[in-house]
């Protein structure tokens, strides 16, 4: 029986992860990102600020503070805001810094982690607004059917 390194057995781990199996770790993760306001979040960090109605998140990521968010992402609580930005700096997708100015001056900005984590969630958010009359129009059908 031979004995492996701390690298080993962490490359071994991660050769592993099965998000179909109940206790894989990643499936907390997909949890965590699969959360609407986590997917706005990395969407307004992971883009230049022009958000008009059909703006596809495009252009160079910014950091922005966190009363910028809070009127950006529409309907977030400041609660659910804290809490979300907390989790998302704890799993390394954004940095927080806060500057000694007065008031205290907070900015949250993606992390190359984040980065990577906002091609993808832009593609998502970007998907669901396309396809959103399609998605109502089959409701619809389905539910006179089923009614």
């Amino acid at each position: 029986m031979t004995t492996m390194t701390a690298a080993q057995k962490k490359a071994q781990a991660k050769a592993e992860y099965d998000a179909f199996v109940a206790e894989c770790p990643s499936r907390k993760l997909l949890d965590r990102i699969s959360d609407k306001w986590v997917t706005l979040i990395l969407a307004a960090l992971g883009s230049d600020g022009s958000h008009q109605f059909g703006a596809d998140c495009a252009g160079e990521p910014r950091s922005m503070r966190y009363s910028e968010l809070s009127r950006l992402l529409a309907g977030v609580s400041q609660k659910m805001l804290t809490q979300t930005l907390r989790s998302l700096e704890r799993d390394g997708l954004i940095t927080r810094t806060v500057t000694p100015t007065v008031p205290v001056t907070v900015t949250y900005e993606l992390t190359d982690l984040g980065l990577s984590l906002h091609q993808l969630m832009r593609g998502l958010k970007s998907w669901a607004e396309t396809h959103m009359d399609d998605v109502l129009a089959n409701r619809a059908t389905y539910d006179t059917h089923v009614a």
